[in-house]
């Protein structure tokens, strides 16, 4: 039986000219009780769609009903759970829950409202946090409010806006996790838009794809027994085909026609690659090969009021030149503290990094950093943003050189067509490809990534993957990548590197990745090792999960051999 259902429905915002066709024709039928998934990205109309089934807005043609009657507006028989929390920052995790209690219940005495909080506070795990205030709650914490507040409406629909989206990876599986238990106690209809592929499969009995243009996509049925252990699924053939084919759906769907290529690099040589003198030159018994970049002994101290912190403690590495390297851990464990020291950015407290047989010492252009925000300044465009620093670093080359290295790397990043529009006219990830090509047009000796994709949604993170893949493939520049995802760890990487939970957090450890390049995740999903290596660190983030500090002993760090690295 149908609880909410789309009949034709199409939605547009403005008028005339400026009028923006978000939904077409949307029929669609929501079942009692089911956990149904909408999967799409961003500027599909996935938000719209939800928006409509609430009452938050009207369709411009067709109908929507629930029960087989008009939607005209909000009714608490259709809770929502927002991506953005709004709690009120007065109240107590309590307080805030309470609220909802009070509206929906007025009739109830004092100790049974008491009582009914209680039991929707204790079932999104947050008894002990029921006096803090949300300033004293971590972003998961406050989203946990959120789901207790719209469930203590006792809907009989929860529709749910994309409300992991802001989290980190754990933080997200966990209470994608809790979703998914709340849901079997009490088998309410609920109903999410995500573009996280592994969260719809998890939590869904049917996914259906939005379409770019509006439309409804191809419909996929989850038929994996629940529940579903996230761990236990990577081992699971029907996880792995059904992974597969949602994700090429989406490639083939989402991905915009490339823009034909034109522009050449011009052969000049930036400054810091430049050939050194002979004496220094002999001296140095040329440029290294091997163990090109080496963290030695690397510690990270910071003084407290309590005594000096240890952040990173004994962190050993070495890598070989061209060799591309993913630094993956829980948030805190020191990731990003270890690519800042590698920038120069951040002084070391202990031991030494060198790079092409020099120790680093401050900022410099040598070593270019991509951050996860992209850091533009708004009046220049496209074209201005990545030039900044080409000048220093091709002091001998022409204005017309420069000017080519520029677009050139634009072009590399899917922005042929955008290079003219001032930064703050683009979109995120329009933003995040200047700033990947701004990197490469700095022609580092190293590149480091600091989570450069960690706020973009799934389809650009894929995109801005393959192009970074794509260009780091003609350059071949030594690489470090911060990141939380597992799937771009591997797909990115030749070898992974796994840090222990700080604080004094180490390399616990590593794993070779001897998958053939060019590498396309297409390719890597089909591939019969791709899981495998998928298990390997999966398994230790499983390990130090929730803060733990497991006493196993951290692996050798040793370079690859050369050989594993070839395509």
């Amino acid at each position: 039986m149908s609880i909410l259902k789309f009949d034709n429905v199409s939605k547009s915002f403005g008028e005339g000219t400026a009028r923006t066709d978000v939904l077409k024709g949307i029929d669609l039928e929501v079942r009692e009780g089911e956990f149904l998934v909408l999967l799409g990205f961003s500027g599909t109309g996935k938000t719209t769609l939800i928006n409509l089934m609430a009452g938050l807005e009207m369709p411009f043609s067709g109908s929507v009903t629930f029960k087989g009657s008009p939607i005209t507006g909000p009714g608490r028989e259709r809770g929502v759970i927002f991506q953005n929390y709004s709690l009120m920052p007065w109240l107590t995790v309590t307080g805030n829950v309470r609220l909802a209690v009070d509206t929906v219940f007025p009739n109830l005495s004092k100790s049974e409202k008491e009582a009914k909080v209680a039991d929707y506070v204790k079932m999104v795990g947050l008894s002990h946090a029921a006096t803090r205030r949300p300033a004293e709650l971590s972003g998961g914490m406050r989203q946990r409010v959120n789901v207790a507040r719209a469930l203590a409406m006792s809907p009989e629909v929860l529709l749910l806006d994309e409300p992991l989206s802001a989290l980190d990876a754990l933080t997200r599986a966990n209470l994608a996790d809790e979703i998914e238990s709340i849901w079997e106690a009490d088998k309410k209809t609920c109903v999410l838009i995500t573009n996280d592929v592994d969260e719809a499969i998890v939590l869904a009995d049917r996914i259906i794809a939005l379409n770019p243009d509006g439309t409804l996509g191809e419909e996929f049925h989850v038929d994996i027994p629940r529940p579903r252990e996230r761990g236990e699924m990577n081992h699971h053939e029907g996880f792995k085909q059904l992974r597969g084919a949602v994700t090429k759906y989406l490639m083939d769907v989402g991905f915009a026609a490339k823009a034909e290529e034109t522009k050449t690099l011009p052969q000049i040589t930036a400054i810091h690659n430049e050939p050194l003198p002979k004496a220094l030159a002999d001296a140095r018994e040329t440029t290294l090969e091997e163990k090109y970049l080496d963290f030695s002994q690397i510690h990270k101290i910071y003084p407290t009021p309590k005594g000096p912190l240890t952040v990173v403690e004994d962190f050993n590495l070495k890598l070989d030149k061209g060799e591309f390297i993913s630094l993956i851990g829980h948030s805190g464990c020191g990731k990003s503290t270890v690519l800042t020291m590698a920038a120069g950015l951040n002084a070391i407290s202990k031991g030494v990094i060198r790079l092409d047989g020099r120790g680093v010492i401050g900022a410099d252009p040598e070593r270019a950093v991509v951050f996860q925000s992209p850091s533009l300044f708004p009046w220049l465009t496209a074209r201005e943003n990545c030039a900044i620093g080409v000048d220093r670093v091709y002091p001998k080359a022409s204005r017309a050189e420069r000017q080519d290295v520029v677009d050139y790397y634009l072009e590399r990043v899917g922005l042929a067509d955008s290079m003219d529009k001032p930064a703050h006219s683009l979109s995120n990830g329009m933003k995040q490809r200047v700033g990947i090509a701004r990197a490469f047009a700095l022609s580092p000796k190293l590149l480091l990534l600091d989570e450069p994709f960690g706020m973009l949604d799934s389809l650009t993170r894929w995109e801005l993957q393959e192009a970074l893949m794509e260009v780091w493939s003609r350059t071949k520049v030594t690489a470090v990548c911060v990141t939380h995802d597992v799937d771009e760890a591997i797909l990115l990487a030749d070898r992974v590197v796994m840090m222990t939970n700080g604080p004094q957090a180490t390399i616990g450890r590593i794993v070779d990745v001897d998958l053939p390049r060019p590498r396309t995740r297409k390719a890597l999903l089909a591939h019969p090792d791709y899981y495998l290596y998928r298990e390997q660190v999966l398994s230790f983030l499983e390990e130090y999960e929730h803060g733990a500090k497991p006493k196993s002993a951290p692996a050798e760090p040793e370079p690859k051999a050369s050989a594993s690295k070839a395509a």
